[in-house]
């Protein structure tokens, strides 16, 4: 099976923290949980914070932009201002085996 299902898009998910980690880690708990739901949904295939510890990665699968915006929007992060995002599109022209 592939994780890439046919008409799906690549989305590289940067997470920027805009909030002190005071205000941050409280909120992992729920983020973890976020991530997980969207995981077992096959919606996410990797994530992890950044080093430095400035924000996150998520690598998402998606069949259009809107619909990755409007899931990011449940994150704990996005409900309570700690993390701002950019959303970017790609469409992988190569992959490892077992992606596509």
């Amino acid at each position: 099976m592939s994780l890439i299902p046919k008409g799906h898009r690549l989305f590289v998910v940067d997470l920027h923290y805009v909030a002190p980690f005071e205000d941050i880690d409280p909120l992992i708990d729920d983020h973890v949980v976020f991530l997980e739901e969207n995981y077992a949904a096959g919606r996410f295939l990797a994530s992890g914070p950044k080093v430095p510890r400035t924000g996150g990665v998520i690598i998402a699968v998606s069949s259009s932009r809107e619909a990755v915006e409007a899931c990011l929007k449940d994150d704990p992060f996005h409900k309570n201002g700690v993390a701002e995002y950019t959303v970017t599109e790609f469409n992988p022209s190569m992959t490892a085996t077992g992606l596509r």
